[in-house]
């Protein structure tokens, strides 16, 4: 059952959080007999992503019969359109509300550059959407359907010219359906860590991105960090996480609703209780095993539990420190006072105030993308947004008088950094502006 813990605990191992992966001894057995040799999974990855780069449509169509059982296939929009009218209409309303309010959301967030005429010249800074950007989407043990929406769409907000989803074969028809909803511009049903490498190098078929996006198992991240530099991608996912700070407020019922809407997610999951109250504490616990009875991915959900944890805090002000130390994907504040607190709070990809504000319903329809930094990465960087699809470029354009007066004080500092051939190309223009 979930773990309980007092704080003391957990902090170091909350302060010591990176990106951890578990392999079971399936997958390195299945490692073992494709490669035919023990391979670690950054080594399986490597061979799989620099024989696609070197190979091409050729090796990707080898790794994805071996690995999926399917060849690498483009799903024609047709399809997708056949699909989109073939769903129930309470599930068509639903992708499209999701939609709108993701489009209402990200067309709030400030995209412009600015330009500036001095006495000088003129300073400038232009933003230039991404050309072409790949939205990797999820097919193993759940269709996420939504995780079309959360990224394709804010790329449509952003201006992205194409957008190329990848998503394991077979595909299912929501996904299909979402893609025609989100107004994808191609989708390829390929997976894993062969679907990375053909998105970052190009194929015959595919055509080379110039950015990833989008969640993904083990093989993913480890495929994107292989291809970082070759191309852009907007981070490395972890296990997915919930932390809930909770008062004696809080209903018991909800707060184990919530820790198994983020347990079955993945074995690997992490849901995390926070609260100065044992008694709400011992209550959770108890809700937690008689929703467990009727729970259809239970197993699942077992597993994620014994990674997180009840953790008994002296007060919430302690509780908040403690997520803060944490940095969680997700941060539920189900608390009698939330936006009291919101102030204490810095390390979080998402937050979500008061128990009507479920994590769950982020996932789906509340407004932002439900693509957030985890393992500990939200101390540096945010939940995915349209920032993530724009280039910020500076333009600079000096008159000559203060081309001059400029490049006489950067040739001194180039002097002292020893880089002469800087020094003179400022001298340059200093002397022909006298």
């Amino acid at each position: 059952m979930i773990p309980r813990y007092e704080t003391k605990e957990v902090r170091g191992r909350f302060a010591m959080r990176r990106l951890r992966f578990s392999l079971p001894e399936k997958v390195k057995e299945g490692i073992a007999k494709v490669f035919g040799e023990p391979l670690s999974a950054e080594e399986a990855v490597r061979r799989i992503v620099d024989d696609v780069a070197a190979r091409g449509q050729e090796a990707l169509d080898e790794w994805s019969l071996k690995l999926d059982r399917h060849a690498t296939y483009e799903v024609p929009k047709r399809e997708w359109r056949e699909a989109y009218d073939d769903m129930e209409p309470h599930l068509r309303e639903a992708l499209g509300i999701a939609r709108e309010r993701l489009e209402k959301f990200h067309r709030k967030e400030p995209k412009g550059g600015f330009m500036a005429a001095t006495p000088e010249g003129m300073l400038a800074q232009i933003v230039r959407p991404i050309r072409r950007v790949g939205a990797y989407v999820p097919g193993g043990s759940a269709p996420l359907l939504s995780t079309v929406l959360h990224t394709v769409v804010l790329a449509r907000v952003a201006g992205v010219q194409e957008i190329i989803v990848a998503t394991p074969p077979p595909v299912h028809p929501g996904i299909l359906a979402a893609a025609w909803a989100a107004g994808a511009d191609r989708l390829f049903a390929m997976g894993g860590a062969q679907a990375i490498a053909a998105l970052a190098y190009g194929t015959e078929k595919v055509p080379r991105v110039d950015k990833i996006v989008g969640p993904g198992n083990l093989f993913v991240t480890l495929a994107k960090k292989e291809v970082f530099g070759t191309v852009g991608v907007d981070g490395l996912a972890g296990p997915t996480e919930t932390l809930i700070v909770a008062d004696a407020f809080a209903r018991p019922e909800l707060l184990a609703a919530d820790l198994l809407a983020q347990a079955e997610h993945d074995p690997s999951a992490e849901p995390w209780l926070l609260s100065p109250d044992a008694a709400l504490l011992d209550a959770v616990a108890r809700e937690l095993e008689r929703q467990l009875e009727d729970l259809p991915r239970a197993a699942i959900a077992r597993e994620a539990l014994a990674n997180g944890g009840l953790v008994h805090t002296s007060d919430l002000a302690e509780a908040l420190k403690l997520a803060d130390l944490y940095a969680p994907e997700h941060l539920c504040l189900s608390v009698e006072r939330p936006t009291d607190w919101l102030g204490f709070v810095h390390n979080a990809g998402g937050i979500f105030l008061g128990e009507h504000s479920g994590e769950a319903i982020g996932d789906y329809v509340a407004g932002p993308s439900h693509v957030m930094p985890t393992s500990g990465s939200a101390r540096w960087t945010g939940a995915l947004a349209v920032r993530d699809f724009l280039k910020i470029v500076p333009v600079v354009a000096f008159g000559a008088q203060a081309a001059a007066e400029l490049s006489e004080l950067g040739a001194r500092l180039a002097r002292e950094e020893e880089l002469e051939a800087h020094a003179r190309a400022l001298d340059a223009r200093a002397q022909r502006a006298k």
